[in-house]
């Protein structure tokens, strides 16, 4: 006999997509250049030379998407807004079309009993303001709060679930400090200076994302994975304190009150990165950061566990785990993005994250694996691997649950396969496949398990 792992009736079943992998029209009906259309059209910069140009084309195909959304029975949809679609320049008047499309975008989800879940930042700055300095630059927080501004006047009424940012760690140490992700380069210093003003524009945000859509939830999303020494080792054991410190502790300890991590700031002192400390901090700052959010959206995809000689690759332990502790390609346990499948993980960062620092609740914001199993004779798409990914990290969200945690939702990642990034269009975490050449998308066996999920607001475990 099997137990019925059952969840509570208002718990938020969804799926997340980002407006720069999936929307495709990357200059379309005035939408501006981001840093990803940039970065994407410089050669060298994406495997195989891909770009977001077309992606999915949800820009046109969202009405179908949506009816699939609907049909797979999804509660909620996460969503971003493409800034430069909304301020080419960045600032300035607003692009009308660009406000048009998502505002028929939440009309339709709304019609359809789709909750939708507003990221503002996912990623696609406006190149414009990335030539002005980019977010190592104070003047682009300022900024952020005007497109907040624009954006949540026009579709406040309807949205009640906004996200400032997406990761603030990846657009801080991917896209400023090892330059894997746009604009590419590859400055610490710059990089530091930009994650204050990601945490700085946040905070400053979401007083006003308050005012203009009363009743409205508000809260920002961070990936956190599960970092572990390999051994007891003292040099192991501190570079699991560096990881953690940069990839976690330097996010959330700002945002719940307790400042920058000293450990952090001593390290980059002594090491030259900081020879002025953090004297980009002004007055005001740090009590900006700390504004009182409604929940705290939670990325986790696998852990890392590190090793003392791998010191150089600090910044990429989170990212590519195998990297520093190398095991067998088994895909039971490892997804082709070479990330362990580690359920044990998310339990052990929502524990954290809750008793830690006391969010008023948590959201899985996204979590999913790569597997590239396509159709087989019949047409299914029978991707085991991540159906049983998805079970694991279920029954841990469950277990976190029990334990205490107010999780009040889960979206996977993704909807669809899309634009992965750096990996260009060779990494596929949907739960829906799309054939890129016909735009045709074919629910995978994931997808119609997650629906019976939904429906039953459970599994059997």
């Amino acid at each position: 006999m099997t137990d019925k792992i059952q969840f509570p009736k208002d718990f938020v079943w969804g799926a997340a997509t980002s407006s720069y992998q999936i929307e495709g029209a990357w200059n379309a009906d005035g939408k501006g250049e981001s840093i990803w259309d940039h970065f994407c059209h410089t050669p060298g910069k994406v495997k195989d030379g891909e770009t977001g140009d077309l992606a999915c084309d949800h820009y046109h195909l969202w009405p179908e998407d949506i009816k699939m959304m609907k049909e797979l029975g999804l509660k909620a949809y996460r969503f971003s807004i493409a800034w430069p679609r909304i301020l080419p320049e960045g600032r300035g008047a607003p692009n009308a079309a660009g406000l048009d499309f998502y505002s028929r975008l939440v009309d339709g989800l709304l019609a359809a009993g789709i909750t939708p879940f507003v990221t503002l930042y996912h990623w696609d700055l406006p190149q414009a303001l990335q030539d002005a300095g980019g977010w190592p630059a104070r003047a682009t927080a300022e900024t952020f709060v005007e497109y907040a501004d624009v954006v949540s006047r026009r579709l406040g009424d309807r949205v009640k679930n906004w996200i400032t940012h997406n990761e603030p760690a990846v657009v801080a140490w991917l896209g400023y400090h090892t330059g894997e992700h746009a604009p590419g380069l590859q400055d610490l210093n710059a990089a530091i200076r930009a994650s204050h003003h990601l945490l700085l524009s946040h905070g400053w945000a979401v007083p006003v994302l308050r005012r203009n859509s009363p009743g409205a939830e508000v809260g920002i999303t961070l990936n956190v994975g599960w970092t572990m020494a390999a051994s007891n080792s003292a040099a192991d054991l501190d570079l699991a304190r560096q990881v953690d410190g940069m990839w976690a502790r330097w996010f959330t300890d700002p945002l719940y009150r307790r400042g920058y991590p000293a450990d952090m700031t001593a390290d980059w002192t002594a090491s030259g990165t900081l020879p002025n400390g953090l004297d980009f901090i002004q007055p005001g700052d740090m009590q900006a950061i700390t504004v009182p959010t409604d929940f705290l959206g939670v990325n986790y995809y696998t852990r890392a566990v590190v090793r003392s000689e791998t010191a150089d690759r600090v910044g990429a332990a989170q990212n590519d785990p195998q990297a520093v502790f190398p095991a067998p390609k088994d895909p039971k346990h490892w997804s082709e993005m070479g990330w362990e499948t580690y359920p044990e993980g998310l339990l052990g960062v929502l524990g954290r994250l809750y008793f830690d620092y006391q969010p008023l609740k948590l959201y899985v914001t996204e979590n999913g694996a790569s597997y590239s199993a396509g159709a087989d004779a019949d047409g299914h798409i029978r991707d085991t691997h991540r159906l049983n990914y998805l079970r694991g990290h279920f029954a841990a969200c469950h277990r976190a649950m029990q334990a205490g945690v107010p999780l009040a939702g889960y979206f996977a990642w993704s909807l669809m396969d899309n634009f992965e990034w750096a990996f260009g269009y060779s990494q596929r975490f949907g739960i829906v496949w799309v054939d890129f050449t016909s735009q045709k998308r074919i629910p995978k066996d994931s997808a119609l398990w997650y629906r019976q999920v939904i429906t039953d607001n459970g599994f059997e475990a």
